[in-house]
């Protein structure tokens, strides 16, 4: 528990400041945090990002997550969309040279991949460049979640959510951090108003919340599919990115589609 706590103390003395610049650091920093986050899904698979195939799957989630703007020189050619698809295209044929090393399989979860966390990390930024206070609801959200889920689950927890894909996980803890997430949520909107409604705001927290707990046990499929504890070893008491932004990988895309209803 200290080398947890140890671990997030440091790691939010780095990115709060990132996250409050936005612009171009943050840019740099989330890309940063999408790049390892395929590594260690590649590297789930028994493959390694250090590769032709890494390459173009990075080169493919990078497309996807950075602002448009960024690619000026190739959208003058054709859109992202195309360049995109062309990634998939160059995966595919890599199975054909690779001697059975590379699979349709191994294309599929390198492309997947690179949607599955392109998109996630993408809408950090477009949150972010919708303004401070709304990402700050959204990781308050998801943070409320967790350790509501957590305390409410060691308490009371008695019936087991996905014993098949996370064990420990209780409907009980379940509901108890959707509660925290809305309890929270209301805190933050008396403290700092929104541009939408008390009501809204508590709803947005209950979707969110549940949309994170989604995004904790897709994570725990894949880890559960390969047989690992965690996806990484970069933070200390913590595991990978993937094990520390899974439920923001889900959360931030679903208040961005709310948001725009």
């Amino acid at each position: 528990m200290k080398q947890r706590v140890i671990t997030a103390v440091l790691a939010l003395i780095v990115f709060v400041p990132i996250v409050y610049l936005g612009a171009w650091p943050l840019e740099i920093v989330v890309a940063l945090l999408g790049l390892i986050g395929l590594y260690e899904l590649i590297r789930m698979k028994g493959h390694t990002i250090f590769s032709i195939q890494g390459l173009v799957a990075s080169i493919a989630l990078l497309l996807i997550l950075l602002p448009v703007e960024r690619w000026s020189m190739l959208t003058s050619i054709y859109s992202i969309e195309t360049w995109f698809y062309i990634c998939g295209l160059i995966l595919m044929v890599a199975t054909v040279f690779s001697k059975n090393h590379f699979t349709f399989d191994d294309a599929a979860v390198a492309i997947l991949g690179s949607i599955y966390i392109g998109y996630g990390f993408k809408y950090f930024l477009l949150i972010r460049s919708e303004g401070l206070p709304l990402l700050l609801l959204a990781l308050f959200i998801v943070w409320a979640t967790d350790i509501g889920a957590y305390l409410f689950g060691r308490q009371f927890g008695k019936h087991k959510l996905a014993p098949s894909i996370s064990p420990n996980k209780t409907i009980e803890g379940s509901v108890g951090g959707i509660v925290s997430a809305i309890v929270v949520a209301g805190l933050f909107f008396m403290i700092y108003p929104l541009d939408f409604s008390l009501g809204w705001c508590m709803l947005l927290a209950a979707v969110i919340s549940v949309a994170g707990q989604l995004g904790d046990l897709v994570e725990s499929a894949f880890k559960r599919h390969y047989q690992v504890k965690d996806s990484g070893k970069l933070l200390p008491g913590h595991g990978g990115i993937l094990d520390r932004f899974d439920s923001i990988l889900f959360a931030l895309p679903v208040l961005h589609l709310l948001t725009l209803i």
